[in-house]
């Protein structure tokens, strides 16, 4: 049982990060790696070794997010031989920061990932999500604000629409990660891999979060200090 005082909010987060990367040395790029990494460790420890030609979809949004995405999606494809294809909502010259650009450029030369962008994302997304396995939710992260939008909607609405087995980043899609409310759409997931701390919203709505796996992405617990 998390109490409300092992939670965090995600301004808490963002100012964590910031210390660990500008007073510590540790990246932000490391910190991607890590949990990306822990998604995918967690996806394997969840449905078994032998994900060989399985499909598995990355939804990924142009933030942070999407960029942890882009790390579980690069080692469950080269490590694990899945089937992997990526799904970039937005266009990759808004991708926000330079660690989730990194991972974009990573993937884009990788051939055994199938990348689908563009105006007509949705409708090539719609004739992969039947067959997929695993869904990766990694649209929104804590940094969500105002109303949703196309193509986040409807990708949403694919995704819950969906048979696989939905692993959400961090928090899942339309959940407000401070007070737990949600947007007129929400991923429903089967499991959330949070990061460092839980956060405040995800406490109290299974129906969204599915089973929460709480992933430590090498910030040093010393970068709390001022901030909790």
């Amino acid at each position: 049982m998390v109490t409300e005082e092992e939670t965090i909010s995600s301004e808490q987060m963002y100012r964590i990060e910031d210390n660990g990367h500008t007073n510590f040395g540790m990246k932000k790029v490391l910190m991607m790696e890590n949990a990306g990494h822990g998604i995918a460790d967690f996806i394997v420890s969840e449905k078994g070794h032998d994900l060989i030609g399985k499909k598995i979809i990355s939804f990924c949004g142009t933030g942070n997010n999407g960029g942890d995405a882009m790390v579980a999606s690069r080692h469950l494809s080269g490590y694990h031989g899945a089937d992997v294809t990526i799904v970039l909502l937005g266009d990759a010259d808004n991708i926000k920061t330079e660690e989730a650009m990194v991972n974009w450029s990573i993937v884009g030369k990788m051939k055994s990932i199938r990348i689908l962008r563009g105006t007509n994302v949705l409708d090539l997304a719609k004739k992969e999500v039947p067959n997929s396995k695993i869904i990766i939710d990694g649209i929104f992260g804590t940094g969500i604000k105002g109303e949703l939008r196309e193509p986040h909607t409807s990708a949403i609405d694919l995704i819950n629409g969906s048979d696989a087995y939905v692993v959400a980043v961090d928090i899942p899609s339309g959940l407000d990660p401070n007070d737990g409310t949600y947007h007129e759409k929400c991923v429903k997931a089967d499991a959330t891999v949070t990061f460092h701390r839980i956060k405040k919203g995800l406490t109290g709505n299974e129906e969204y979060t599915g089973k929460i796996h709480l992933e430590k992405i090498g910030i040093p617990i010393e970068a709390e200090q001022g901030v909790l």
